[in-house]
């Protein structure tokens, strides 16, 4: 049989790329705007010392910084797309060197800006406030006095700054060593084709019916982490004590408080996700055990719960009929919506399918002013993917309305508040595709899929946040940080969310140094907290409430804190009712499932 190669990025048709050009024409035009801030950045200097004696001064400052950050923005955001779509290609990892080191050098240039806001006494700060020339800037100012406390002197913002690119290189590393350097061989599918497996590939092997196949891709895929599995455990310290300096350096109580203080959220918000999730497992076992006897195993392993459990409705959905459910799944958010969103995936927003050296996964990414842009590696066998598609036009059409409501300072959302946007479209799709069917097998296969949605977005990634949660406070309690302690730690998750009657394999322990998020930390519960202000928010919009209030959502940006501006739209995550909600939904659907299956 002829292995099925994937295509390298030349031999990817244009149509089916994302048009890169509206950010450059050309790459040399990116070296120009490289080298305009490469030469005006040390303007910066001529506010050292000056900021806090006007308004005026203060605008001023403010302004040179707002130029800056859209140059760099714009010029990180083209680099960053360019590496994603090969990150094999010398070209572009070097113009991401040379934007990384000259962010350096930047960040050293205007350390001193912060520290001199912070510094002015708190009458004069109040009064600068209070200038109709600083109104645009109010936000802004009022967030960053926040950080007061956490705001060293000038001289230590520097070193903070000069060392920042070395401190967070195992992120870099981490990249490299999984997308590019490990490779994980070839499998023989149902139909005896070789395939290339991959980590985009994976997910394809573990939807697959032949309970055979799902294990070799299982073992197989782990064995190669199994085999660099010290140096990512070295990696994995090392984030994790990256954090831990900053909180420190910055005067946070713990790395988790330096995390949420941003975004002003609590801790107990945090916890109560964890309590809330911890408290209702039960009906998660119980949805194993279901899958376990519909599927007809003698035991369950983790690569048996991608599989849809209904038979004969494997997914064969080009992407064309893709953007076609989404776009009327969402047209009960209004034609402006809808319109604005075909435009760009009909049009060049979207990188659908994988090319050698392309990143795995998926994201939306934009620059102000600039298309909400979508990297996907789109399967027309992985019916997720549909639902991925709908997520990431979530976080673009979030991007898309925030850009047009608000200006630069105050368009970029928190992730906290994306991930609400995402999960959002997700239950609106899965409410559309029910809505349209009268066959109780294909409704079976829809509520598996809210199901699966619910366990891999809510209980999934609460288990990774207290993961994230204990390795850390090991690292501030001072215990030693090695593979052997990661794999106990996460061990002991596993068997404590999967259940007492799950057949955990040993590889398994060897995700927790997989997770590209745990190399960015803190970042995972914000999907669960996410779908569970989506699930609340979605159904208030489908049941009949203003579509308006959650358009409003939408076009807020970053101009309030999280949870104000989730109140404002209904939802109180402040407390963990929310959280109930979901899983309530989940054990709903699993009883709703189980009466369809079980006979």
């Amino acid at each position: 049989m002829q292995t099925k190669q994937i295509p390298t990025r030349d031999q990817v048709p244009a149509r089916d790329t994302w048009d890169l050009q509206l950010l450059y024409p050309t790459s040399a035009s990116w070296e120009e705007s490289f080298g305009v801030l490469r030469e005006t950045y040390g303007e910066a200097s001529r506010f050292k010392g000056k900021i806090g004696e006007s308004a005026q001064s203060l605008h001023e400052c403010l302004e040179f910084e707002k130029a800056l950050g859209m140059r760099i923005e714009r010029l990180y955001h083209y680099a960053m797309l360019k590496s994603s779509e090969d990150s094999a290609d010398g070209a572009n990892l070097e113009r991401e060197g040379l934007l990384s080191n000259l962010l350096t050098r930047i960040a050293e240039a205007t350390s001193f800006i912060q520290p001199e806001i912070q510094a002015i006494d708190d009458k004069t700060f109040g009064a600068h406030l209070a200038a109709p020339l600083l109104a645009p800037w109010k936000t802004q100012l009022t967030k960053l006095r926040r950080l007061k406390p956490h705001t060293l002197a000038a001289s230590e913002e520097r070193l903070l700054a000069l060392g920042a690119s070395a401190i967070h290189g195992h992120r870099e590393t981490f990249s490299q060593l999984t997308n590019v350097d490990m490779t994980f061989g070839t499998l023989f599918d149902e139909n005896g084709e070789e395939r290339p497996l991959s980590q985009s590939s994976f997910s394809s092997f573990l939807v697959k019916r032949d309970p055979a196949l799902r294990k070799k891709a299982f073992h197989q895929f782990y064995a190669e982490f199994q085999d660099h599995r010290y140096t990512l455990a070295s990696g994995l310290a090392h984030s994790v004590r990256a954090d831990v300096f900053y909180a420190r350096a910055r005067n946070y109580p713990s790395a988790l408080e330096a995390s949420l203080f941003g975004d002003g959220i609590p801790v107990s918000v945090y916890d109560n996700l964890i309590a809330a999730v911890r408290g209702r497992l039960d009906p998660l076992f119980r949805y194993y055990e279901l899958r376990r006897r519909v599927l007809k195993l003698p035991e369950i392993h983790h690569y048996d719960t991608y599989v849809p459990v209904v038979a004969d409705l494997e997914s064969d959905i080009p992407f064309d009929s893709a953007v076609d459910t989404v776009l009327s799944a969402l047209s009960p958010l209004g034609s402006e919506y809808v319109s604005a969103l075909e435009g760009g995936l009909r049009g060049r927003w979207c990188d659908r399918y994988e090319n050698k050296g392309k990143r795995s996964g998926a994201f939306s990414s934009s620059s102000y002013g600039n298309p909400p842009y979508i990297l996907m590696n789109y399967k027309n066998d992985v019916f997720s993917d549909i639902y991925t598609l709908a997520h990431e036009a979530g976080h673009s059409m979030h991007t898309w309305y925030a850009q047009k409501h608000q200006s630069f300072q105050d368009y970029e959302y928190p992730i906290f508040l994306a991930e609400v946007a995402s999960t959002f479209n997700e239950n609106l799709l899965t409410h559309h595709l029910l809505a349209r069917t009268s066959d109780p097998r294909m409704r079976a296969y829809l509520i598996n899929r809210e199901i699966d949605d619910i366990r891999g977005t809510l209980y999934r990634q609460t288990m990774f946040a207290e993961f994230e949660k204990r390795i850390h406070a090991m690292e501030e309690s001072g215990e030693a940080l090695t593979l052997d302690s990661f794999r106990q730690t996460y061990r002991g998750l596993l068997d404590a969310y999967f259940g007492p009657e799950f057949s955990v394999d040993g590889e398994l322990e060897f995700e927790c140094l997989r997770i590209p998020h745990f190399y960015s930390a803190f970042y995972v519960y914000k999907y669960a907290t996410g779908i569970s202000a989506a699930v609340s928010l979605s159904q208030k919009v489908l049941s009949g409430g203003p579509v308006d209030v959650y358009l409003d959502f939408l076009k807020s940006g970053g101009s309030l804190f999280p949870l104000p501006t989730l109140a404002k739209a209904g939802v109180d995550m402040s407390t963990p009712e929310p959280v109930e909600r979901t899983l309530q939904l989940f054990e709903r659907r699993v009883r709703e499932l189980e009466e369809l299956l079980v006979d």
